[in-house]
């Protein structure tokens, strides 16, 4: 993929590109938002910005992927882009972004590196971004016409149906479209956008899992209330969602995308499944388990979760009801304050140490960063394949980017 005379160029700079990344990506964001303020208003994630964390995630891809493209020269990381382009599609991102991008990115790397950036390495970097950022046009070009869309019109208006008050920070908001079109299809798993319209004017835009099975008419997503801890900001859109958005209203919200998905042979080879949660992470095992029980599932299913008490846990009758409906399936629910006369060994952090976990078992994890590490590296010392093991993070994906 990468041509020989870059690769080289690549490599011997790698070492200085990636220790300057995190001040480079800063410089890039401050540049790409004096330049183009309407993004940081009505594209990025403001509170992300703050905290830093998708400087992290960017600065991480971009090295992540030069170094796969040292490494396995023949092959493209299909996961990663495949991952990214799914939530550039569920944004509505564009070709044309792409250009904008690089303008303000390399005028970063320029500023930070100075002389070291001669016409060789501006080459061979710029090889590097173009072979990532036309992958991921292409995969987007993909996911769009999937979905029937123009590029970048991903949008709807929906009408909350109803809400429910889950816990003290949790609601679920049903959704049909304001236009009375059926509503589109999704995968158990996946996610939409919804942009809300803030007091400032600002239009911001998060990601929320469909906590319900496609085939219904209408659709849901559960919205826990993100309040800041330390210098991380309150959730400017989950806020919102709760304080202001109630029956009748209506929200703007995306086509469905996500890659955390039960695909084919998952469905129907007799796959042993294991399901791995923790906090509102169960929002898209919800919508797996409700699939699976309405398909008259036969393979085993077991079912972790993870949190804080009884009274935290989102959705847990459903939670437990929806295994239960399964012919051969197990829950098992860790609270780090539970109700009493909850089994001692299902209190405190998950310990998948007395659960037993199948030969050839495909797992699906969602919940914080910290939490899935746990788990996969425990999966993995029960012998799970790594390629079996399958994740979601909420925001932005810092695993992924190799932090």
């Amino acid at each position: 993929m990468l041509s020989e005379k870059s690769a080289a160029t690549v490599r011997a700079t790698l070492p200085a590109v990636g220790a300057a990344l995190p001040a480079i990506t800063e410089r890039f964001y401050a540049r790409l938002f004096a330049a183009r303020p309407e993004l940081l208003r009505d594209l990025f994630n403001r509170g992300n910005q703050a905290a830093g964390v998708q400087r992290q995630a960017l600065a991480g891809s971009i090295a992540a992927f030069a170094v796969h493209l040292l490494d396995h020269p023949d092959e493209r990381p299909d996961v990663m882009l495949g991952r990214i382009a799914h939530k550039h599609a569920s944004l509505g991102v564009t070709a044309e972004q792409y250009e904008v991008v690089h303008e303000h990115l390399f005028a970063a790397i320029a500023e930070v590196l100075g002389e070291a950036v001669t016409p060789q390495v501006a080459a061979a970097w710029d090889e590097v971004y173009w072979l990532m950022a036309n992958a991921l046009i292409a995969v987007e070009a993909r996911l769009y016409a999937e979905r029937g869309v123009a590029a970048g019109d991903v949008w709807r208006e929906w009408t909350v149906e109803g809400r429910t008050e889950e816990t003290a920070d949790v609601a679920t908001f049903r959704l049909r479209p304001a236009d009375s079109a059926p509503a589109p299809g999704f995968r158990p798993g996946q996610y939409v956008s919804v942009q809300v319209e803030l007091p400032d004017g600002a239009r911001q835009i998060r990601q929320y899992s469909l906590s319900g099975a496609p085939g219904s008419a209408t659709r849901s997503i559960t919205v826990k209330r993100v309040r800041g801890e330390g210098p991380d900001p309150d959730g400017e859109v989950s806020l919102h969602l709760h304080a202001r958005v109630r029956q009748g209203d209506r929200l703007r919200v995306s086509a469905p995308y996500g890659d955390l998905v039960l695909d084919a042979s998952a469905l129907d080879g007799g796959v042993p499944l294991l399901l791995v949660s923790a906090g509102i992470g169960c929002t898209p095992m919800l919508s797996m388990l409700e699939h699976l029980a309405g398909a008259g599932h036969r393979a085993p299913v077991t079912v972790v979760h993870g949190d804080r008490s009884p009274a935290d846990h989102a959705l847990r009758e459903d939670h437990a009801a929806l295994t239960a409906k399964l012919a051969d399936s197990s829950a098992h629910f860790w609270y780090e304050r539970p109700e009493p006369g909850h089994p001692v060994d299902r209190t405190g952090l998950v310990d998948l140490s007395s659960v037993a976990v199948a030969p050839g078992t495909r797992a699906y994890l969602c919940g914080p960063l910290p939490f899935m590490r746990a788990v996969r590296g425990q999966l993995l010392d029960k012998g799970v394949a790594a390629a079996d093991i399958h994740y979601e993070v909420f925001g932005p994906d810092l695993w992924l980017a190799g932090n």
